[in-house]
């Protein structure tokens, strides 16, 4: 285990919309770089990192399935989109001279390595960070399923979520209910049957399944290292 970190290998899931700061779309290189420099310092701590990124910052499968647009090919275009993240982040990484690997699990050679659960478990034990792009390649499954799915097949310590204007897991919408409580901790189920907005239902489903914890947490300067190091920061998510 590394010096001081409670945890040795993490996924760590950004949401799309974080990259794109305060504009609300495309990419904002000064959310990148604070991303990058936070990533940077926890593995030089020792921890093993690996990132899922979604794509709200440029398109949502889900918007384009409500304009009328077939379900499965505005998941597969949503898809595309994270692996433009995906490569600015490595982009942003490698600036800073942390090796990087970006898998994608749809085949596009030129620009990343196809996913190979073992080829990414060995990047991650020599120190590179892993960021799995494209989903898990198949439509009607989002990018928090394939965090959970990718922690679990690389046998994640945890799943560290960094939501952008949110500092955790609540009993309601605080932006809408000011009495909404802000939980430490709670129970995958509970999650489920309150229907609380942490990941969708599958994802927490398989994260329960596989007794993986998931900590929610501000995407504030400094926050990833905190929650690497076990500070008390935001939601923790386990168990039944």
């Amino acid at each position: 285990m590394p010096e001081n970190a409670k945890y040795k290998r993490v996924i760590l899931k950004l949401s799309g919309e974080a990259l794109a700061g305060s504009s609300g779309y495309g990419i904002d290189p000064k959310v990148i770089r604070s991303i990058t420099e936070q990533v940077k310092e926890v593995v030089g701590l020792g921890v093993e990192v690996a990132i899922v990124v979604g794509a709200g910052n440029i398109w949502r499968g889900k918007t384009g399935s409500e304009m009328g647009m077939d379900r499965a090919q505005a998941d597969y275009m949503g898809m595309l989109a994270t692996v433009l993240n995906a490569l600015a982040l490595q982009d942003g990484l490698e600036g800073l001279g942390v090796e990087t690997r970006v898998q994608t699990s749809i085949d596009m050679r030129q620009v990343a390595e196809p996913y190979i659960r073992r080829r990414a478990i060995r990047h991650l034990e020599k120190g590179r960070v892993v960021i799995f792009a494209a989903g898990t390649g198949n439509p009607y499954f989002s990018t928090d399923t394939t965090a959970a799915l990718r922690a679990a097949e690389i046998e994640a310590d945890v799943i560290l979520m960094a939501k952008n204007n949110v500092d955790g897991v609540y009993s309601a919408d605080p932006k809408v209910d000011k009495s909404a409580k802000k939980y430490k901790e709670i129970s995958y189920l509970r999650v489920l049957n309150e229907g609380l907005q942490v990941m969708d239902s599958t994802a927490s489903s398989l994260s329960m399944d596989n007794d993986i914890p998931l900590v929610v947490f501000s995407l504030a300067a400094g926050n990833i290292k905190r929650a690497v190091l076990g500070e008390d920061i935001g939601t923790v998510v386990k168990g039944r």
